[in-house]
């Protein structure tokens, strides 16, 4: 077998996903329910390695993202995890932030089209990955949400860039400011997803998708793609270095740590505490 071949699934022993091959479809599935499919460093070289074992497979035309169980597609990075190593080390963030940024950057270049698999709430990075893939269905009962400016943890990293040419500027700064919930029906309408269907026929739709790009050319597959992302591509790569600077210096802030321990003790944050510390400069 070529070294620049696919392995078979089985032979892949991955702790964080779930990856399965098979009738031209991979299908990768962020196996961490218990703490809805949240991103730590594990899960990311998890993808990182399923995504390049998918790219060079070439009995792979279509790639499908989901996540596990019904309650989560994905809620982006792992603030337990923010919580027990980058508080009081945030140099290690700009190392993470380099995993983040080599994982998105291969489901973005996979060559083949990727279908998002919306089985429940989408947060944050995890929106990130459905804006990865080139299509998306939803369960009509999800939502989209962005707390970056709500929890001071990661600051849209990825949606800054992408959502303004998704869904508009007006409706970007909606989702990134407020941190409200975008439910499915709101999202099909603003275009981030592309198929919004009744639970019981989210992977009949998907399935639906999967047949109909496998039966396309390629190569003309690859290359459109690689054309379509040129916008995506061009925001990202002229940002996402000082959004990894910036991010890891902020690692250490007043807000940061706020929002951190307000989601490990179960409360809200202290916005005006916040506030008013910085007025009597003490923060």
């Amino acid at each position: 077998m070529s070294v620049y071949a696919g392995r078979p699934a089985s032979s892949l022993k991955f702790r964080n996903i779930l990856y399965t091959k098979g009738n031209y479809r991979a299908t990768v599935t962020i196996n961490r329910p218990e703490v809805h499919n949240a991103l730590n460093l594990g899960t990311l070289r998890d993808l990182a390695a399923a995504f390049e074992d998918a790219s060079w497979d070439d009995k792979v035309a279509v790639v499908v993202l989901t996540g596990a169980g019904s309650k989560a597609f994905c809620t982006g990075a792992d603030v337990s995890e923010w919580a027990k190593d980058f508080m009081d080390r945030p140099s290690d963030f700009y190392k993470w932030m380099g995993v983040f940024i080599e994982t998105f950057e291969r489901l973005r270049n996979i060559g083949k089209p990727t279908i998002a698999r919306i089985n429940g709430m989408v947060v944050g990075g995890g929106n990130e990955l459905q804006m990865s893939c080139d299509l998306a269905v939803a369960a009509q009962d999800t939502f989209i949400r962005h707390v970056g400016v709500a929890r001071g943890s990661v600051p849209a990293a990825g949606a800054t860039q992408w959502l303004p040419l998704i869904i508009g500027d007006r409706r970007a700064r909606e989702m990134l400011l407020l941190c409200e919930e975008i439910p499915a029906a709101k999202a099909l309408e603003w275009g981030l997803v592309n198929r919004v269907v009744p639970r019981k026929n989210l992977d009949k739709t998907v399935t639906e998708l999967v047949e109909k790009l496998i039966d396309k050319l390629p190569e003309c597959t690859r290359y459109t793609k690689q054309q379509l992302n040129f916008w995506r591509d061009f925001s990202w790569g002229i940002t996402v270095g000082h959004a990894r600077d910036w991010l890891t210096i902020h690692t250490g802030s007043d807000e940061v740590k706020e929002g951190i321990r307000a989601f490990v003790e179960k409360r809200p944050v202290d916005y005006r505490k916040l506030r008013r510390s910085k007025e009597s400069g003490r923060s």
